[in-house]
């Protein structure tokens, strides 16, 4: 099984087929994206290791769970509920403000990896996302 993601890759009809399939769709779409995201945003607001991260969020972190998940929706290949919303991500833009550094971007990821594993059981799937995962935010 091959994944596609519309942030890592862009295919047309003619680049689909029975093999590819979206990470939207391997999760089995929205409910579990959003699932994916607040879990995140849990880790982040209870972990030891993610308190530097957290502290320069908001107070509450309901507007960040859900935009994550619009967010998560569209780069998993499923729907563009953010772009729909809010237009395009512009990631580097939104994040210029705050100071993102090693120890940041190591939080951020280990919040995910833990919010990952707890959602996709297999392990080679779960290992290949990770590896896009850490391949784009090395690229900021």
């Amino acid at each position: 099984m091959r994944f596609y993601s519309s942030f890592f890759y862009t295919f047309s009809e003619k680049h689909m087929s029975e093999d590819h399939v979206s990470i939207y769709e391997y999760l089995g779409g929205e409910k579990t994206v959003k699932s994916l995201a607040y879990r995140f945003y849990d880790l982040m607001d209870t972990l030891e290791t993610a308190k530097e991260l957290r502290a320069i969020h908001p107070e509450s972190l309901d507007e960040s769970k859900e935009k994550f998940f619009l967010f998560l929706c569209g780069w998993f290949g499923g729907p563009q509920l953010y772009v729909q919303q809010y237009g395009h991500p512009r990631l580097r833009m939104r994040h210029m403000p705050f100071r993102i550094d090693k120890k940041a971007r190591d939080a951020w990821m280990h919040c995910m990896k833990i919010a990952l594993r707890e959602h996709i059981p297999h392990k080679e799937v779960l290992h290949r996302l990770q590896h896009l995962i850490r391949i784009y935010l090395l690229s900021f």
